[in-house]
């Protein structure tokens, strides 16, 4: 049985006002491999360096880092639509810059697309990368590489002066070529806004049931983590609760001597010796 075709650029195009697109983070082949049954679009995102490395920010995020991620990923899926976040400081001191990174992505990881952030300033960029056969998801809004000129981690579109900035900037980039929008941390009724102003698809993270599709990162999703839980995040399992209990019973056994038991090691006493090299 042949393997199903992978979802494309055209075809998430296809999906505005038709069908919800459904988008998780997947950083590891373990992840890939299961979320590839159900996610139209893996992004390798570069929110990697938080959930994976511990970093406090995603500012220390690296190429060399996505590629290895976005290998992986790409590898380890069929069905879904890989893309690629490019790490800060890769894409805005130039076009050429963010081209020749954009193509050291695409090339090393085999897949689809990239993903950058930025609002109109980002405008020529994506023009750039667009018409040389690079296909550019945008992500405006709250932005992670911009936190410390932000504030923090903050929602937005709280003033009409914010709420008309963030709107062009998402029709900017619609006309820069971006075949999809990222909308992070805005207020809902501007989210909305911006995706029934739109012909290319929306892809909400803490913005509205509105926009063409949702994404989440799928640690959070699954519940791997404990501490804190975004106001935007809905937990479908506790895999942190599930783990937790799973290593207590592991060290309790070892501890007991119970692990491993004999079906657990090998018996050599019947088999034959191994042959000698020549």
């Amino acid at each position: 049985m042949n393997p199903p075709d992978r979802l494309t650029i055209p075809g998430i195009r296809s999906r505005k006002g038709a069908e919800k697109l459904v988008c998780l983070t997947a950083y590891t082949a373990p992840f890939a491999r299961i979320l590839d049954e159900v996610a139209d679009i893996l992004l390798v995102g570069d929110s990697l360096g938080m959930v994976l490395y511990g970093m406090e920010s995603t500012l220390g995020v690296t190429l060399e880092m996505m590629i290895a991620h976005g290998k992986a990923v790409a590898r380890s899926s069929v069905r879904a639509c890989v893309i690629v976040d490019m790490p800060f400081a890769s894409y805005q001191a130039s076009p050429e810059e963010a081209y020749r990174h954009a193509a050291q992505i695409m090339a090393a990881t085999n897949c689809s697309a990239v993903k950058l952030e930025g609002g109109e300033e980002m405008a020529d960029t994506i023009q750039f990368l667009s018409k040389r056969g690079i296909p550019v998801m945008a992500h405006i809004g709250l932005m992670p590489q911009h936190v410390h000129q932000m504030g923090g981690f903050r929602y937005q579109g709280r003033t009409d002066d914010d709420k008309a900035r963030i709107l062009a900037d998402a029709k900017a980039l619609e006309k820069a070529g971006a075949f999809a929008i990222v909308l992070e941390g805005i207020v809902e009724p501007l989210a909305r806004q911006i995706t029934s102003a739109l012909t290319i698809p929306t892809i909400g993270i803490g913005a509205s049931a509105a926009c063409d599709g949702q994404v989440l990162v799928a640690e959070d999703m699954a519940g791997l983590f404990s501490d804190y839980v975004p106001k935007f995040v809905k937990r479908y399992a506790d895999l942190a609760g599930e783990l937790r209990n799973a290593a207590k019973q592991y060290a309790e056994e070892v501890k007991a001597g119970q692990f491993p038991g004999k079906e657990h090691c090998f018996i050599t006493a019947t088999a034959k010796p191994p042959l000698k090299a020549q």
